[in-house]
């Protein structure tokens, strides 16, 4: 499956029917599934896994046997299962010389954008150190109003946030069907889509209702997928329970593969330039302004007025200093402390701010204006 061989950034969705066994945690399965996160390391790709299983793993811990669970009851299971996970993830990869880490998010991280950047730092950092960031809604914590539902969403979300490839859905079943293959013999699968039309939601809403792990089963996956294809990210649903899903898959196992529509860096910078209202403004220097022409990032040196009040993590209008729009960005410092390193070089701005956030719009969160596009 070349889309999974070719990817730069992988993101892999492992339910809690895949990952608790009778006695605990499954370490025969997962130390298969680090094996094969281990081969796409070697190859130089990088993985991040989202990952069910604290919940699972505390009740038994606290011997809460009833079902359902009440939020508090769960809450305290997710507390007592959140190191149980963790060792588990750390004794599976340990063979391999992997690290990992834990990373325990709500919605509010994958929708409020100075969170949202503060995770996504926190996740490339990770990977840049060669840590597999291992990452789970913080059930702990979280109320229903600021869930984000399920792990397949979860899994989207992060997939969108790291600038995914290809976001891997594990499942009890491998792949969408025209039917459910269980109930009816003569049921296709399909192996690959191209969009998810009303067609395709309403087999996964009826005949595959049930197929998948999870709360919502394939339906869930299904708009995981449309959230990651939105994010130029391709998705595939596969067979979780056999050893090295991810070899299998490479090696003509069968799944389903969803297209993306476009790709990470084009979707995240249409949605800087299209989807956000700018709080405020970056006047910058005919150096600076040239540099962002360029694709570069801009720095404080080149800043010569701020405009308007911004948090850190708000999108902002970069302007030159007569007045004309260069591109929009998601600025790292909020407006005083940007007007406070207005014309610093960037070795000066921690002994000022007491930090540093790097520049102040990386080129990574940089959209230019359509004009300036047109000439890049």
């Amino acid at each position: 499956m070349s889309e999974l061989a070719r990817a730069r950034r992988v993101v892999i969705k492992v339910g809690s029917a895949l990952l608790v066994g009778e006695a605990g945690a499954d370490a025969r399965w997962l130390g298969a599934l680090a094996a094969d996160v281990a081969r796409l390391r070697e190859r130089g790709q990088q993985v991040l896994i989202v990952s069910s299983g604290a919940v699972a793993l505390g009740r038994r811990r606290l011997a809460l046997t009833k079902r359902p669970l009440t939020l508090p009851e769960k809450q305290a299971a997710a507390a007592a299962g959140q190191s149980l996970l963790m060792r588990a993830w750390e004794e599976a990869f340990e063979p391999h010389g992997l690290g990992c880490a834990q990373v325990l998010m709500t919605r509010d991280d994958t929708e409020v954008r100075r969170r949202w950047l503060n995770a996504r730092a926190t996740v490339d950092t990770l990977l840049q150190l060669g840590v597999i960031p291992i990452v789970n809604e913080n059930d702990t914590v979280v109320t229903e109003e600021i869930r984000v539902g399920d792990n397949d969403r979860l899994s989207a979300r992060v997939a969108q946030m790291a600038g995914a490839d290809v976001l891997v859905l594990l499942s009890d079943i491998d792949g969408l069907y025209t039917a459910d293959p269980r109930r009816d013999p003569s049921a296709t699968h399909i192996p690959r889509l191209a969009r998810i039309t009303a067609e395709v939601e309403a087999m996964a809403g009826g005949a595959n209702a049930d197929a998948g792990v999870g709360t919502g089963g394939m339906a869930t996956k299904l708009e995981a997928a449309r959230i990651a294809a939105a994010a130029g990210c391709a998705t595939v649903i596969t067979l979780g329970h056999r050893p090295s899903p991810l070899w299998a898959v490479e090696h003509g196992e069968a799944a389903t593969i969803i297209e993306p529509a476009t790709t990470p860096a084009a979707a995240y910078k249409a949605w800087i330039a299209g989807s956000l209202a700018p709080a405020g403004a970056l006047v910058v220097d005919e150096g600076a302004a040239a540099a962002v022409r360029r694709g570069k990032s801009l720095l404080a040196a080149g800043l010569r007025r701020v405009e308007g009040t911004f948090d850190k993590g708000d999108a902002v209008l970069i302007r030159d200093e007569a007045g004309q729009e260069i591109a929009r960005g998601l600025v790292r410092y909020e407006a005083e402390d940007a007007l406070r390193i207005c014309g610093l070089k960037s070795e000066a701005i921690e002994a000022v701010l007491g930090y540093t956030s790097g520049p102040l719009v990386h080129a990574n969160d940089l959209a230019l204006a359509h004009h300036d596009a047109a000439l890049a």
